[in-house]
C-alpha cells in the first residue's frame, strides 16, 4: 500500500511538459492574471498571497545570512510582520529587510520560468511544503487560517489538478505576484508621510543611503523580473 502511495507522490512531482498544448494556456492565464489585479474586489482578496511572499522573503534571507527566524504576522488589512534576531544594525538586517519587497517579484518570475518548461507540478508541490512548514512560525489565528487555505489549495491542485489546469494556475500566479510588486512597491513609494515606518525608511535608517535610493532597488528587481517573464510569455504566444 505505502509503495503505491510513494509511487504516486513520485509521479505527481514529474514535470509535465505541458507547454506543448501551445500559446492557449498562456494567453488563457494571462486573462485571469489581469483580471485579478485589475478588478479591485477580487484583488483585495487576492493581494494577501503577495503580502505572505513578502513576510516570507524577510525571513528566508535573514535566516540564510545568520539571523534566527521568531515568527509572522499576516493583518486583515493585507499588511504584515515579519521577526528575525539577531544584531540591531549590519549586513544581515539590512538585507533581510530589503528583501520583502522584491521577493513577490522573484517569486512570481520564478514561477513563470518553471511553468513554461512544463515543471508546474514540482513547484507547486514546494509552495505547499514551504506553507505547511511556515505553520509553525505563525503568531496569530487569522495568519494560520490564510496559511491553511493556501496550503490546502496548492495541495488540492498538485494532486487533483491536470497537467493543464497546473500550468494555468502557475503561470497566472506568478504574474499576480509579480503585477502585485510592482503595486506594492508603487504604494510604500506614494507614502512619503510614513516613509520611516515602511521597509525603504528601516533602510535608510540602517545605511547611509536615503530611502528613495532603496525604493529604486525595488523597481530594478521588478523591472527585471518583468522583462525575463515578458520574454517568455511572447515566445510562448509567438508559438
Amino acid at each position: 500500500m505505502w509503495h503505491e502511495v510513494w509511487r504516486e507522490i513520485w509521479a505527481r512531482l514529474q514535470p509535465s511538459g505541458a507547454t506543448e498544448a501551445g500559446a492557449a494556456p498562456v494567453a488563457v492565464a494571462l486573462a485571469a492574471a489581469v483580471a485579478v489585479v485589475l478588478i479591485n474586489p477580487v484583488w483585495r482578496v487576492v493581494r494577501i498571497a503577495i503580502t505572505v511572499v513578502h513576510e516570507l522573503g524577510h525571513a528566508a534571507v535573514g535566516v540564510l545570512l545568520g539571523r534566527r527566524f521568531t515568527g509572522f504576522v499576516l493583518h486583515p488589512d493585507m499588511s504584515g510582520e515579519t521577526v528575525t534576531v539577531g544584531k540591531s544594525h549590519g549586513f544581515a538586517l539590512a538585507c533581510s529587510t530589503w528583501a520583502g519587497y522584491p521577493a513577490p517579484a522573484v517569486v512570481g518570475t520564478a514561477l513563470v520560468s518553471a511553468a513554461t518548461r512544463g515543471a508546474a507540478a514540482p513547484v507547486l508541490a514546494g509552495i505547499g511544503v514551504v506553507l505547511i512548514c511556515s505553520l509553525v512560525m505563525v503568531r496569530s489565528a487569522y495568519t494560520a487560517v490564510v496559511i491553511l487555505v493556501a496550503a490546502a489549495g496548492t495541495a488540492a491542485l498538485w494532486w487533483w489538478g491536470s497537467a493543464q489546469v497546473q500550468l494555468v494556475v502557475t503561470l497566472a500566479l506568478g504574474v499576480v505576484l509579480l503585477s502585485g510588486a510592482w503595486r506594492h512597491i508603487g504604494a510604500v513609494a506614494g507614502r512619503r508621510t510614513r516613509a520611516g515606518r515602511s521597509d525603504s525608511g528601516i533602510l535608510a535608517r540602517l545605511t547611509p543611503l536615503p530611502a528613495i535610493v532603496w525604493i529604486g532597488t525595488f523597481y530594478l528587481v521588478a523591472a527585471a523580473g518583468t522583462a525575463v517573464v515578458g520574454f517568455q510569455l511572447w515566445t510562448l504566444l509567438a508559438r
